[in-house]
């Protein structure tokens, strides 16, 4: 894995984590227990934190990155589909970003909300707990269709998923 220090800030890594040996770290960044960050993602903490909360985990071809105004905060047990960009946004417990959306700066997503697919949400947007926000630009519902069940199954599947991966994964390539 590409772990980087900038300047004085260095990523810190739970022992217990996960991190794809093909991802990139850059700066201050935090990741919890039992959390997992996967290939092609790149989080870089040059201007502010980063924080991946313990259980969670941020998916294959992600970008995270933050401002000094607005860290990244994933809380814990949420989930980040693959090719999402995240910039500035906290991220509540028990949450899930789905795939191939763009969640903007000073965002906030609360406990056990939802982004869909391919959902943009701009400047500021606000994510009110059991609502999903959907489309370009997003907009909010009830979620009636993927509740916390379905995320905690995601979320632990991802759990077990880095266990098998952290000691059954071996390049043969080189």
């Amino acid at each position: 894995m590409a772990i980087y220090a900038l300047g004085d800030l260095e990523p810190r890594i739970h022992p217990d984590a996960y991190v794809h040996p093909d991802a990139t770290l850059i700066g201050d960044v935090r990741i919890g227990a039992h959390a997992s960050v996967w290939p092609q993602t790149v989080l870089r903490g040059d201007h502010g934190y980063i924080e991946i909360g313990e259980r969670s985990n941020v998916q294959d071809g992600c970008v995270l990155h933050c401002t000094e105004q607005h860290p990244t905060i994933l809380g814990p047990s949420s989930a980040i589909g693959h090719a999402v960009h995240v910039e500035g946004a906290t991220i509540g417990t028990g949450c899930l970003i789905a795939s191939g959306s763009v969640v903007l700066n000073g965002s906030v997503i609360e406990d056990g909300g939802m982004v869909g697919a391919g959902a943009v949400l701009s400047y500021g947007f606000h994510v009110p707990s059991g609502q999903v926000a959907l489309g370009v630009p997003a907009k909010t519902r009830p979620n009636n269709s993927f509740g916390p069940d379905m995320i905690k199954l995601v979320v632990d599947g991802y759990v077990e998923r880095a266990k098998y991966f952290s000691t059954a994964l071996r390049r043969i390539d080189s």
